[in-house]
């Protein structure tokens, strides 16, 4: 543990002096404290968890029967397009309804605000559709399913890009 260490030492003249006392802390304990405590905190240290969301997949109905169509003002069309640029029109992209469709981008003040307005949140059957093109990035996808889930927004679906909308999106 710790010892004392006595140092004799006479001065000039063959005085005595008091002898001088040094202390020598022996570590090793210490080591093996440190050791004991670096197993304990490793083992009881619980590891974040990968956070991840949970998309629930359609089932291929059986039959077409049981699908029910979904009205233009209740369905809002976000297309993902090429230089992270976001294209949205509401409704569901008739070429007749000839759709206002305004680009935007995946900051605050972009998409998630236009998902936050009131003629979004104040339709219970609003539904999203996100559709993505070609050239948008796996990245795209990951943004506007990150800004479903940031605005709560319950009803959204990932559909394929059709022909109308890529006239749309040509044509803005």
């Amino acid at each position: 543990m710790a010892e004392i260490q006595e140092k004799a030492s006479s001065g000039k003249g063959g005085k005595k002096r008091a002898k001088k006392h040094s202390t020598k802390i022996d570590m090793t304990p210490m080591v093996d404290l440190a050791a004991l405590l670096i197993t304990f905190f490793m083992l009881t240290t619980t590891f974040s968890k990968p956070q991840t969301m949970e998309i629930n997949m359609p089932v291929k109905p059986e039959d077409k029967t049981e699908e029910m169509p979904l009205k233009a003002s209740n369905a809002m069309t976000v297309v993902l397009g090429e230089n992270d640029k976001v294209f949205y029109y509401f409704g569901l992209g008739d070429p007749a309804d000839n759709p206002e469709v305004i680009t935007t981008d995946y900051s605050a003040n972009g998409i998630r605000k236009v998902l936050t307005s009131p003629k979004v949140k104040g339709n219970e059957k609003m539904t999203v559709l996100i559709k993505p093109m070609e050239k948008s990035r796996y990245k795209n996808v990951v943004d506007i399913l990150d800004e479903m889930k940031i605005t709560d927004t319950k009803k959204f679906a990932l559909v394929e890009v059709s022909e109308n909308d890529k006239q749309l999106v040509a044509n803005k």
